[in-house]
């Protein structure tokens, strides 16, 4: 039974944008659903992410960062994820622990195994039934974010999208390997493409995934 479902991708990937049109579908259908994002997805978690992705020219340590996220996600799955889906509500995720193991592990070079377990903290055993990975190139995602409408009193990029390229590499190569040991619960969607494209792979996969 599908109702824990999460997007993941480098940085200009169209999680959002994915996420978005996935919900009108919901709402079309007349599913119950939550839409939320890590990190974020809490008050704590609003918080928390202004630190993690708008701390300027600060530099954050590698474990400082880990344990940031870390406890955004054990706040968003107390108060937010684990209620919705416990009265039977979809819920979408814009990122979740595949995420640390991709931008923490495989890109800062954190142990992944020590990442698990500290996985297992924070997610209290809430696991994703689905995971779309939205995959693209890296140069093709960070030009997407080059040209994002620019809020108020925010920098254009973020903290990641700063990074080098060299960095998102290992992002993606994370995701795509983790792709590869779980394909029973990821799918995994050419975001090279249109947005009306990728839009109606994942109505597709919703189509026959979801009871």
């Amino acid at each position: 039974m599908v109702r824990f479902i999460t997007f993941e991708g480098g940085d200009g990937s169209g999680k959002t944008t994915q996420i978005n049109a996935l919900e009108s579908y919901l709402r079309d259908r007349g599913r119950e659903y939550i839409s939320t994002r890590e990190p974020g997805g809490t008050s704590l978690g609003k918080m928390l992410r202004q630190v993690l992705l708008q701390v300027g020219e600060q530099e954050i340590a590698p474990s400082a960062e880990l344990f940031l996220y870390l406890a955004d996600r054990a706040q968003h799955v107390s108060e937010v994820i684990a209620p919705a889906i416990a009265v039977g509500k979809v819920v979408l995720c814009d990122r979740f622990t595949d995420s640390t193991l991709a931008y923490q592990g495989y890109g800062r070079g954190i142990d992944l195994n020590l990442l698990k377990r500290f996985n297992d903290v924070a997610d209290q055993g809430v696991r994703p039934d689905l995971t779309f990975l939205l995959n693209c190139p890296v140069a093709q995602g960070l030009a997407r974010t080059a040209h994002r409408p620019v809020t108020t009193g925010q920098p254009r990029e973020d903290r990641f999208e700063r990074e080098e390229m060299e960095f998102h590499e290992k992002v993606r190569c994370g995701f795509i390997e983790m792709a590869r040991q779980e394909p029973e619960r990821f799918r995994v969607i050419d975001a090279s493409r249109s947005e009306q494209e990728v839009t109606a792979e994942v109505r597709r996969i919703i189509d026959r995934e979801l009871d």
